[in-house]
């Protein structure tokens, strides 16, 4: 699926973005598994900005558009069961046709229920989440960090989730 973040911006500046190097703020945190798979359950998360037609809005992509600093930073609940047709993609900085064929290209839901049906993961959360995860340039992650990511956080803990796969869009 190709990716480009820059696609809305004007030549020059998009031409700058991709010169210009930034480290990360933070480093990558490690969290070593302490149990087999078999006894962990799993969430999902996507940033690639899915969300469920008809029950949650679509991220604000026309405020991106006229703002192209800035990036939605709240987030949408996927059920696990969700069908098809109720996946809705809203992410200007990639080509959402596959995943709007098939979710799993994204957010691997079908083939985790699978991981489950068959032993090799002991359950998976209720529902997965997702984000949009163009915030802007340079990235302001400061909504995740203070409001949005502690809120999936704990929903994650209230299904005692033991493991997070992220997949990134």
């Amino acid at each position: 699926m190709p990716v480009d973040s820059f696609k809305y911006l004007p030549r020059v500046i998009a031409a700058y973005y991709k010169m210009t190097k930034r480290e990360p703020e933070f480093p990558i945190p490690f969290t070593p598994l302490t149990r087999p798979l078999t006894e962990c359950k799993f969430g999902l998360i996507t940033s690639g900005g899915l969300y469920h037609k008809g029950v949650e809005p679509p991220f604000n992509l026309e405020r991106e558009k006229r703002e192209p600093r800035w990036g939605d930073p709240t987030y949408r609940t996927l059920p696990i069961d969700i069908q098809q047709s109720e996946v809705g993609a809203s992410h200007l900085h990639i080509n959402t046709q596959g995943v709007l064929e098939d979710i799993n290209i994204l957010l691997p839901i079908q083939r985790f229920r699978e991981l489950v049906e068959e032993g090799s993961i002991a359950g998976l959360a209720d529902n997965a989440y997702s984000f949009m995860g163009y915030q802007g340039f340079p990235p302001d992650t400061r909504a995740w960090i203070e409001t949005y990511g502690p809120q999936v956080a704990e929903k994650l803990k209230a299904e005692e989730v033991n493991c997070v796969l992220l997949t990134p869009a």
